[in-house]
């Protein structure tokens, strides 16, 4: 059986929150926050708990971005559900929880990410910058 686990984008003035993991698998990198979902939540609860774990921000949820399932994109197996947020109040950035760091980043310069994160960050991209209407299918 495979594992969920909730991650938020949080972008502003052009720039995204990343946290740098402080345990393997990718120890030492730069990723999404987020986080795996517990027994008794739903997959808003985990998103806003682990926001607030490894980023010490509360976010409200803006919108469902996607479902990351290859199984390839982390060693343990597990599935990403990847939300759009934004932070509730202009509380300041404290890395925390798994995080051991919590930086700004230009979205359009991005350090090396952990698992599948460019990928996702890249669909991103692709949809914030086209110049048509994004559609799925």
């Amino acid at each position: 059986m495979r594992t969920i686990a909730c991650d938020g984008v949080l972008i502003e003035k052009g720039k995204i929150l990343l946290i740098r993991r402080g345990h393997p698998p990718y120890k030492g990198e730069w990723a999404i926050p987020g986080g795996r979902l517990g027994e008794d939540e739903t997959v808003e609860e985990c998103l806003k708990r682990e926001m607030k774990e490894e980023t010490g921000l509360e976010v409200e949820i803006l919108k469902l971005f996607g479902v990351y399932s290859k199984p390839e994109r982390d060693p343990r197996k597990i599935v990403s559900i990847v939300y759009i947020v934004k932070r509730k109040d202009d509380s300041q950035v404290k890395a925390g929880g798994d995080a051991v760091e919590a930086q700004w980043f230009d979205l359009m310069q991005l350090p090396k990410l952990a698992f599948d994160h460019e990928e996702i960050l890249t669909d991103l991209k692709t949809i914030l910058f086209q110049k048509e209407p994004y559609r799925q299918g």
